[in-house]
Formats: C-alpha cells, sequence, structure tokens
C-alpha cells in the first residue's frame, strides 16, 4: 500500500462502481465546467450549501476546478467527478477534502445534478470513494458534515457506514449568507468499522424521487 502523498501527487486513479465510475475533473474541459457550474449553482445544492467562494459564471467555475487540481497535486485533496458507467455523462461530484496524513482523517463531500438524483448515485459514490480512501489512502477515520435538517443526505451518510456523533453547533453558514450560521449534523466512518452493504443503483425499494 503506498502512502498517501504518493497517490495524490499522481493522476487520480478510475474507482468504479455499480453503475458508475469516478475520475479526475478537468477544469480545462468546457463540459466538465459546464457541469460543475450547474453544480455549484443548484438551487438545491446552495439551500444547503454556502461556497466560501462563490461560483456564478463559467470562469469562476473554471477557477474553481483549477483550485481543486492544485489541492490534489499538494495531497490534502481528491475530487472525483461521478459519470454513468455506460454513457459517460455527469451525474455529480464526490470529494475527499482536508487530508491530514499524520492524524489520518479526512473530510467528505458530495453533490448530484438534478436529473440524477433518486438514483442513489450518492450512495454508491460515496461508498466507492470512502472505500478508496479507507484502504489506498491508508486514512483511519472519514468525516462527513451536513447542514441541520438535511434529512436526505443524513440517510445517505447512515448507509455508508457514517454513524452520527452529534451535533456541531453554528458550523456552516446559514444558505446565503456569511454573517449567520448554523447546527451541521457529524457523521464518522472509521477504517475498523464493518463494510456497510451497498445496494445497485435503482435497487433502492420506498425511496422517492429527489435528491441527492
Amino acid at each position: 500500500m503506498a502512502s498517501t502523498d504518493e497517490h495524490l501527487t499522481a493522476v487520480l486513479p478510475e474507482l468504479h462502481g455499480p453503475g458508475i465510475r469516478l475520475r479526475g475533473w478537468d477544469a480545462e474541459s468546457d463540459a466538465d465546467v459546464a457541469a460543475w457550474l450547474r453544480g455549484t449553482t443548484d438551487p438545491e445544492f446552495r439551500r444547503w450549501n454556502t461556497p466560501h467562494r462563490p461560483i456564478a459564471d463559467a470562469r469562476g467555475a473554471r477557477d474553481s476546478l483549477r483550485s481543486k487540481t492544485r489541492l490534489t497535486a499538494e495531497g490534502s485533496a481528491a475530487s472525483y467527478c461521478v459519470v454513468d458507467a455506460a454513457s459517460g455523462t455527469v451525474l455529480g461530484h464526490v470529494g475527499v477534502n482536508a487530508i491530514d496524513t499524520v492524524q489520518r482523517v479526512a473530510r467528505v463531500g458530495y453533490w448530484v445534478l438534478p436529473e440524477a438524483r433518486g438514483r442513489g448515485v450518492a450512495v454508491g459514490a460515496l461508498a466507492v470513494a470512502s472505500r478508496w480512501a479507507l484502504t489506498e489512502l491508508a486514512l483511519h477515520r472519514l468525516e462527513l458534515g451536513h447542514a441541520l435538517g438535511h434529512e436526505i443526505s443524513c440517510r445517505v451518510a447512515e448507509r455508508c457506514g457514517y454513524r452520527y456523533e452529534g451535533t456541531l453547533r453554528g458550523a456552516m453558514f446559514e444558505a446565503g449568507r456569511y454573517d449567520t450560521f448554523r447546527d451541521v449534523h457529524l457523521h464518522g466512518r472509521l477504517a475498523t468499522d464493518a463494510e456497510p452493504e451497498i445496494p445497485r443503483r435503482g435497487s433502492e425499494t420506498g425511496r422517492r424521487p429527489g435528491p441527492p
């Protein structure tokens, strides 16, 4: 097993899950930039997330993706574009962020484009990325935080083996605000936890269509 730094300074390896493929984002691809712009400006995304650096147009989206590329090269993050395994259509994003190679901990995040929601994309992508981070990157702990009240994201986390660990007070910005804060649910998963059973895409029963 290689060290975390050795993995992240190289091109991100492609990862595969049921019906999906994870590849690195390409900041020089107009299609990737357009998908990143749509994902980060989508009203449902903005309802639950307030980017530290607002993205309003293609130029801002390209700058944001270039920043993700730099963080990957530095070994502090791994940003994956989630695509349909058959068609290559972009479905969303999953990232392993704020990687600390000393404490062997990182934070994960994800989003799914509107037309791909309700199909198990977030669960599949998070499961694949988490397994990679806890094995190939040799991380010990992954943390996932979401705004209080985001019940769908809470279920995604739990299905992927991220246990609810508590509520962080005032830990993230309110939607569209930089002067007001809201509480965050914290979930965690350890390398020593049992691997969760993840259903194939589209096999979840009783799930209403919707994000993510």
